[in-house]
């Protein structure tokens, strides 16, 4: 049986090990620092955040996450494209490879946006894979067309 509910406290555990594997998939092979430095980082970063200003939805089978998807909720000042200044940025969708192709990813996703209206959100905003594009298009989701280019100052290496 497959359930579809929020993480909590006892979950981190496994969702640094799901992160990982994001990251794996993302990025190809994690070096052993890395390897040792997020998890490090990103226990206690999920104790302080997790159920505060981030969702982690997931997917339970089989006794264990098997997919999950977070949702960062991010107050920013009143604009245009978010009104009341309520936005949120998905990250970290994520399947076990086992998982893969069963819907647990749209599952989530839709529990995940309905969480999302349930909070009064403007906007959810995402950066899509290759693998994930589809999906997000089924779900609604359209390409940015803002006339803002995407940028960043890496201040670490």
């Amino acid at each position: 049986m497959t359930t579809i509910e929020q993480a909590t406290f006892s979950d981190i555990a496994e969702l640094v090990e799901l992160r990982l594997g994001y990251l794996t998939d993302d990025f190809g092979e994690l070096t052993s620092e890395q390897r040792a430095d997020i998890p490090t980082e990103l226990e206690p970063y999920l104790r302080f955040h997790l159920g505060r200003d981030l969702r982690a939805t997931v997917a339970r089978c089989d006794g264990h996450i098997a997919c999950t998807a977070w949702l960062l909720l991010v107050d920013k000042p009143p604009s245009p494209r978010f009104p009341h200044g309520r936005t949120g940025v998905l990250f970290n969708v994520f399947t076990r490879p086992a998982y893969r192709r069963q819907g647990l990813a749209r599952r989530v996703m839709q529990e995940l946006l309905q969480d999302a209206r349930s909070m009064g959100l403007d906007v959810v905003e995402l950066h899509a894979t290759d693998d994930g594009y589809a999906l997000y298009k089924s779900l609604g989701f359209v390409d940015d067309s803002s006339t803002h280019k995407p940028m960043r100052l890496m201040l670490v290496e």
